[in-house]
């Protein structure tokens, strides 16, 4: 095998050319994870060139470049965010005292746990995102799905670096495991449900970077706060590309509602009916495939009581977020913190300790930031003059994970009963006739600046570039 150029393959700011033993262990593993792309990577589009963004600094005035790249010889670097002199920790039992530049030993299990379990939520998105090019609405989605993509793998790349950096042989095994494992397989899963679910459709999508992608801007600033410093420089400079992913899903969603707000004046209309035969979306199906994405994506917090995330904390791995704004000790041990139980079938409020209780406080603000988008989408429907608003369905529906799991609730809070919940989830879950006529209209559109019949187009082009932009070239 040739040796990799480093410098021209693989763009970074951690001085791979000087590293011989990393440098080995990542030409062990690149090919590996080439092969995994070939493999599961977005169907077909091998031979495509697609105008990208490639990260190649942390400058924030030139941090990427943009131009056409073939997607397998995309150059996934490795890039930290500049340490901050003197950095301190500044929470848990650790406060005051100056940050890790190498893993403490006593905290290398968990920090081994963190890394892996985040890593592995960016192959997985990949794998469950894989077919969708076939469906594409526009030339416009198709670059933005490949764009979402491929920095996935670039924050796989983020995470195996620190694997191979700091662990050793058992980050070397974790980040070989990390290709190995498939999204919704029976027998290797991906680590945590939601990306083992399916993202059968464009709607899907667009919910799944609106909601789940903002899952992961709330763990990576969590992240980012870390003691160890590696990993907070890591996930700092993550969160520049995260913003994009969040705008694809919250502008798609957007011009979807857009759509079907202009089909209904124009029939003056609000059948559900009526709107799907005119071949757009109607409202109440969005509603569902919100309520879905939602309750699916607030189970990736965890327990609403964790020992886990008390010691992640106190640890001094995980902080909360924008933990350096919170007015608070930042060592909580005498705080405490609301989270729902359920008495006598009713949900009810109770006190508990803040350091258990870190996964709720992570849950509550990312729904805070949730219902921001979501009040967007509502404006648009307002200007249309339609009397319909989407809203964020109660914490306590649909959950798989926690005190809540199993308990039967309907989107406005309200404890039902088995007979009543099974009456009822068609009107509050995507149905399987839904998603079958959803599918119906993913029909491909590729010529430059044409657009699904379902979907708006976007007000402007990627990196000022107009809409009707050749943004993908089939070759």
């Amino acid at each position: 095998m040739s040796a990799i150029n480093y410098s021209e393959k693989i763009p970074n700011n951690v001085n791979l050319d000087e590293d011989r033993t990393l440098r080995r262990a990542l030409e062990h593993w690149q090919p590996n994870y080439l092969q995994w792309w070939q493999d599961m990577g977005p169907e077909g589009s091998h031979d495509y060139e697609v105008y990208l963004r490639t990260a190649v600094s942390v400058d924030p005035q030139g941090w990427a470049q943009f131009g056409y790249v073939r997607m397998p010889d995309y150059r996934w670097g490795i890039f930290l965010n500049p340490p901050e002199p003197g950095r301190k920790i500044h929470f848990g039992d650790h406060l005051g005292e100056d940050a890790w530049q190498e893993v403490p030993g006593e905290h290398r299990a968990n920090l081994r746990r963190i890394i892996v379990t985040q890593g592995d939520t960016e192959p997985a998105s990949v794998e469950q995102q894989r077919h969708l090019g076939l469906t594409c609405p526009s030339q416009y989605d198709l670059r933005n799905l490949f764009q979402v993509n491929v920095e996935e793998g670039r924050h796989l790349w983020a995470m195996v670096y620190l694997l191979h950096k700091y662990f050793g042989r058992d980050g070397r095994e974790e980040a070989e495991a990390l290709l190995e494992r498939r999204s919704g397989d029976q027998d290797n899963p991906r680590i945590l449900g939601a990306f083992n679910e399916k993202t059968p459709d464009w709607l899907s999508f667009y919910m799944f970077t609106y909601f789940t992608d903002r899952d992961g801007k709330f763990q990576l600033c969590a992240l980012a706060e870390s003691g160890f410093d590696p990993l907070a420089r890591t996930t700092k400079f993550m969160l520049t590309e995260e913003a994009h992913h969040m705008f694809v899903g919250e502008s798609g969603v957007g011009r979807v509602i857009q759509r079907t707000c202009e089909v209904m004046n124009q029939l003056k209309t609000d059948d559900p009916d009526k709107v799907r035969a005119a071949g757009v979306i109607d409202l109440p199906t969005i509603q569902r495939y919100l309520n879905f994405h939602f309750s699916v994506t607030i189970d990736l917090f965890g327990a609403d009581q964790s020992s886990n995330a008390a010691t992640f904390y106190s640890s001094g791995l995980k902080g909360r977020f924008e933990e350096g704004k919170r007015t608070d000790d930042h060592r909580l041990k005498n705080d405490t913190y609301r989270v729902l139980d359920v008495v006598d079938g009713r949900l009810v409020e109770k006190d508990v300790p803040m350091l258990n209780a870190l996964n709720e406080v992570l849950r509550d603000d990312y729904i805070r930031d949730s219902v921001g988008g979501v009040e967007r989408w509502n404006r648009i429907i307002e200007k249309a003059g339609i009397p319909f608003r989407l809203t964020v369905p109660h914490k306590a529906f649909h959950r798989r994970i926690g005190t809540l799991a199993g308990i039967k609730v309907s989107p406005d809070g309200r404890v039902v009963s088995e007979a009543e919940w099974n009456e009822r989830v068609r009107e509050w879950l995507p149905t399987d006739e839904d998603r079958a006529f959803v599918a119906s209209l993913m029909g491909r559109v590729v010529e430059p600046g044409k657009f699904a019949n379902w979907i708006a187009p976007p007000v402007m082009g990627i990196n000022r570039q107009p809409v009707n932009f050749e943004y993908v070239r089939f070759n």
